[in-house]
């Protein structure tokens, strides 16, 4: 019911943390329909994730922190690998502030 009535509003940023937990498969696809219709809509929106498939899935892009910083960032999750994204977000790799900066003139 929350993830209809934020919708509801037409909203230009929508938050999103942790959407589907502790809800059934059929919910959390639900949720993601109705995401990806605000994103066609031009809805940005913040996905916070425990979920990686979850991030994989539906993310135009991604940021990986590390103790509180930006540690790389993807504009395509759907290529980067679990494994990859396990060593930046265990604070082992980390990208160039030149890659980094990427993600503020991302669109």
């Amino acid at each position: 019911m929350v993830v209809a009535r934020e919708c509801s509003t037409e909203p230009q940023l929508l938050i999103a943390e942790q959407p589907t937990r502790g809800v059934d498969i059929g919910a959390a696809q639900f949720i993601h329909q109705k995401l990806l219709e605000l994103r066609s809509d031009d809805c940005a929106i913040l996905l916070v994730s425990a979920d990686l498939n979850e991030i994989l899935e539906i993310s135009d892009s991604l940021l990986v922190m590390y103790e509180g910083k930006i540690v790389a960032f993807f504009e395509e999750p759907s290529k980067v690998s679990e494994e990859e994204l396990g060593l930046y977000m265990l604070g082992i790799h980390r990208q160039d502030e030149e890659h980094i900066g990427r993600a503020v003139n991302h669109v």
